[in-house]
């Protein structure tokens, strides 16, 4: 936990991966306390930097994230987190946040991305 570079606020970026689809889910922050907690519970808790609080996945939605594994990159400055989403990972009730594709000059929804509860 020491050896990880985190920026001047505290933070370091974390990918939230479907373990077993390997969907991209979000992209969030972590502070040591949001990676310490959710080492220790198994339920993934994030830093919110608009509430600047610690977040937990499921307090507004009741979706919660599990985690499976976590990862670094190769260059220790992005955490990746392999979870077991429950219910859609995104603030707008799709499966991912990821679901704007850039076609030619043109912003396409990707009706692939709604969740499939």
């Amino acid at each position: 936990m020491d050896s990880l570079p985190f920026d001047d606020r505290g933070l370091i970026p974390a990918i939230a991966q479907q373990y077993d689809t390997g969907q991209v889910l979000m992209l969030a922050w972590m502070n040591r306390a949001a990676l310490v907690e959710t080492l220790a519970t198994g339920r993934v808790c994030y830093w919110s930097r608009s509430r600047q609080a610690l977040w937990r996945k499921d307090e507004t939605s009741g979706y919660r994230q599990w985690l499976k594994e976590l990862r670094l990159d190769c260059d220790g400055d992005t955490v990746l987190l392999l979870v077991d989403q429950q219910g859609p990972s995104c603030h707008t009730g799709r499966s991912s946040c990821f679901y704007n594709r850039v076609d030619g000059e043109d912003l396409v929804v990707d009706s692939r991305s709604l969740s499939r509860e």
